[in-house]
């Protein structure tokens, strides 16, 4: 989200009709709902958190712990366990 001077972007009579309820504050306008991203989208976090889901559930079925998985991706053991039920779930 970036800020924009709306006398740069929007006619006149939009800016005093917008006035008449907010005058010199910030006002934040969402996206139409079918231009909306879901979370992670647009930066990839959610593709990577995925493949990190993947991963520890791959070890955990060759047979790491989840106290080493814990250790190793500096996560709690409930979060692995919670991960390792979710990716089972999906198999």
């Amino acid at each position: 989200m970036k800020y924009e001077k709306a006398q740069h972007i929007l006619p006149e009579h939009v800016i005093k009709t917008i006035q008449q309820y907010i005058d010199g504050s910030y006002i934040y306008i969402p996206r139409k709902s079918e231009n909306r991203k879901g979370w992670g989208e647009q930066t990839g976090a959610k593709r990577d958190l995925d493949e990190r889901n993947r991963n520890i559930f791959k070890c955990h079925m060759k047979g790491d712990s989840i106290r080493t998985l814990s250790e190793r991706y500096y996560l709690t053991e409930q979060s692995i366990r919670r991960i390792i039920r979710a990716e089972r779930r999906k198999r």
